[in-house]
Parts: structure tokens; sequence; C-alpha cells
């Protein structure tokens, strides 16, 4: 009994390690300015972060966790935790991966796939490219979220044609993934249409009076920026993950053969494209007034009804575990802001930076990107724009250039599975690990802030 004891804590040393933290930093007194309800919500988000990071249990286990820690903690009541775990959000990660699903099922990702090779060619560096690129334009007009859970299919297909076992080629299937979610991740900054933080913040814009900040403004500030981050990303991701292939011709031609062989779209083929189309129209004009869960669950719906897929095919493929850390981490944002901890640690920062800093643009620019991106690695990016947007407006320093920069900072969160609904769905290929984020997330989150620390300091000022 006791050496099995021993060898489950050898085993779990880092679930101990964290709990024991945890409660250490719990008998410490309440910080001043800081509610006991906030502060207990900080040191959840501590817990949560290193059992992320660590993985010493299974990450739906982590999330399971955080969400019983609210409720013992008394930071929020059964039925407010579970009315903050569950959102559209959710439903939308729910929805989008039984549409990926069903769109394999039907053979459609092979389709794609070959469409796209056809225009990059077969060599792997071209075919990441072409992702990239893809993904960035797109996901600027509809939303991350979509075209990471379009594409998807698209690489896992690329991906298990180079080997029947995907495992064997891991830095191929790292590279392809993460140039479907990196390249959707920063092509959400573009337009306001690519994230809903950044109609949160053209709103808080208009509120203030500061700005009436039109669809093609925006676009003045931020497309650049843009372009210049699809080849520096190709960059990042090749050098980080340097795939054991350098030309996928096999992968290719057993692509080709398997298209041919399947002959000209059925009739099914045609029914699945015509309510995957219907539902992209809708999750483009109609996103605002039903919101992105509900129009994807109507179009699983309708998927089931036609017989294109089965519920027990859904059922057995649908990563649940992805669902709810997704759902934790949403809760857990909601919290940090209700609870007051989110604006405490945002004005403490700004004011620490403040102490030593005497060029006020620049160090509110500083502070203001690296602030948002670190936290946008934890809560939504949506709820961290929520919190920070009134306060970086009434810091001082440039009342436009500010408000833009943290707006696009928050696209920054490359560190973490939990910072966009886009990394979820990749992590649920069962591909990818928490730890990979890391590997490439943080050459892609400096590049970023340099970028755009940049072009907000030096090239807005000028031209714009």
């Amino acid at each position: 009994m006791l050496e099995n004891i021993i060898y489950w804590s050898k085993q779990k040393k880092w679930l101990l390690l964290s709990l024991l933290f945890s409660g250490l930093l719990l008998l410490f007194p309440t910080p001043h300015g800081l509610e006991i309800s906030g502060y207990r919500i900080i040191v959840i988000v501590i817990l949560f972060i290193l059992l992320i990071l660590f993985e010493p249990i299974p990450l739906p286990a982590t999330g399971m966790l955080i969400i019983v820690l609210q409720v013992l903690f008394g930071i929020a009541s059964p039925n407010e935790v579970a009315s903050s775990f569950m959102s559209d959000s959710v439903f939308f990660i729910m929805g989008s991966l039984m549409l990926a699903i069903a769109i394999i099922s039907q053979g459609l990702d092979s389709r794609l796939a070959l469409a796209i090779i056809n225009v990059t060619g077969h060599k792997t560096w071209k075919i990441s490219f072409g992702f990239i690129l893809f993904c960035a334009l797109l996901s600027s007009f509809i939303g991350e979220h979509t075209v990471t859970a379009m594409m998807m299919p698209v690489g896992i297909t690329l991906i298990r044609n180079t080997n029947a076992n995907p495992k064997k080629n891991k830095k191929l299937s790292l590279l392809l993934l993460f140039s479907i979610a990196y390249g959707s991740a920063i092509g959400s900054i573009g337009t306001p249409s690519g994230g809903g933080r950044n109609v949160i913040m053209i709103g808080y814009l208009s509120q203030f009076g500061i700005a009436e900040v039109t669809y093609l403004e925006w676009m003045k500030y931020a497309y650049p920026i843009l372009i210049l981050q699809i080849p520096l990303t190709v960059i990042v991701l090749w050098t980080t993950f340097k795939p054991e292939k350098m030309i996928l011709d096999s992968a290719v031609i057993k692509l080709k053969t398997k298209v041919s062989q399947s002959g000209k779209l059925s009739n099914k083929q045609v029914l699945a494209i015509l309510i995957f189309i219907f539902i992209f129209f809708g999750w483009i004009f109609f996103s605002s007034t039903l919101g992105l869960g509900i129009i994807s669950l109507i179009g699983v719906i309708l998927y089931l009804s036609f017989g294109l897929i089965e519920w027990r095919d859904l059922n057995k493929n649908t990563n649940w575990g992805v669902i709810i850390l997704f759902g934790a981490a949403i809760s857990i944002g909601f919290q940090m802001k209700e609870t007051g901890a989110a604006f405490w640690l945002a004005n403490n920062f700004i004011e620490w930076v403040n102490s030593f800093s005497t060029n006020i643009n620049f160090s509110y620019s500083l502070i203001s990107v690296i602030f948002t991106s670190s936290l946008t690695n934890f809560l939504s990016n949506a709820a961290t724009i929520a919190v920070l947007g009134p306060i970086v407006i009434n810091i001082g320093g440039d009342s436009l250039i500010l408000p833009m920069i943290t707006a696009l900072s928050s696209a920054f969160g490359y560190l973490t599975i939990v910072a966009s609904p886009s990394y979820m769905i990749i992590y649920s290929s069962g591909l990818v690990k928490s730890s990979d984020f890391l590997k490439g997330g943080w050459k892609m989150m400096i590049m970023s802030i340099i970028l755009l620390l940049l072009f907000s300091n030096i090239i807005w000022p000028l031209f714009l």
C-alpha cells in the first residue's frame, strides 16, 4: 500500500506541487483593494495555468476541477457556475467539432485539400504557406474559429495520407495544424468582423466619444500588420516544426487517387456542401442575432436530419473533453470579471510600470500589449477586451492608438489551448499536446508584439 502511494506521488508530483503552491497562496492576506472572492479566483487561475502547462492530470479533469473549486471557495453558487460554463461560445466549439466530423464522413475534406494543393504545389513549406495565407485572409472577414473548424479536416487528411500513423510524422502534423490555427489567429485582427473583441472596442470608442471607427479605417490600421505577419508566421513555424518530409508527393498521389476513385460529387456530398454554405453565410450575416453556437447547432441538426451523419458517429468522434475544458475557461474568465480581479490586476500593473517609466506613450503601449497578450492566454479575448477597454481609454496617452493596440494584441495569445477556440479545435485532433503551444507560441508572441509596437509608435503616427 505504501509503495503504491509513493509511486503515485512520484507520478503526480506536479499535481501535488501545484495544489500545495496554490494552498500556500490562500494563506496570504487578501491584497489591498481586492475582495476575498477576487483573490481566490486569482489563485484558481494560477492553479489552472500550472495544470495546463505540466498536464499532470487529463486536461478535461483540470476543467472539472476549476469548476468545482469555484463553488467550494464560495466564489459563485452551483447554478451561477453552471450558467457561466455554458455559453454560445461553448455551443460553437461543440457544433464546429461535429460539423468537421460530418464533413470528413462525406469525404469533402479530401476534395478541398486537393484544391488547395493544386494551387500551392507539393512542397511542404508551400503547403504551410498556403494554409497560413488562406486562413489569415479568410478569418479576417468571417472569424478565426469558423475558418479553423473548416480547415482542420483538410490538414488531417494530408497528414494521414503521408503516414497511416500520424504520430510518426509529429513535426509535419504540428506544422500543418499550427499553420491553420495561427494563420486563423493572425487574420482575426484584419477587420471588425474578424473577432467579437474588435467590435467591442469599436463600441467603447464610440460610447466614450473618442472616435467613430469605420470598417475601412480599422483595416487601414490592422491589415498592413496582418500582411507582414503572414510570411513571419511561415518562418516561425518552419524553424520550430521543421517537418520530416520536405515534399508531400506520396500524400498528394494518395489524395488524387482517393478523389478520382470517388468519382463525381454524389448527391449526399452536394447536399453536405449546400448545408455548410448555408451555415457559413449564417455565421457571417446572422451571428450577431442568433449567435455562432446556435447557427452551428442548426447545421448539426440538418446533417443528422438528412442522414448525412449518424448520431453514434458524432458521439463517438466528438472530443467532449475539449468542450469541458473550454467551458471551464469561459467560466473562469467570467468570474475574473465579476469579482473585479481582472480590473485589479490591470490597474496594479499599470501603476507599477508608471512608477519607473518616463515616456508615457511608449510605456502605455508596452503595458497594454504585454498585459493584454498575456491575459488573453487565460481569458477569452472578448472578455479581456471587455475588462481592459474602459481602462486603456481612461489612463491617458493617445486616446485612439492605445485602444487599437489593446484590441489587436488580444489576438496574440499563442501560448495556451484556452487562448482561442481555434487552438481547442486543433487540440481536439489528438495530434497536438498542450506543451506544443509553448514551442512556437513564445516566438509568435514576441514577433507580433514587436511588429505592433513598431507600427503603433512609428508607422501609425506618420501615416494615419
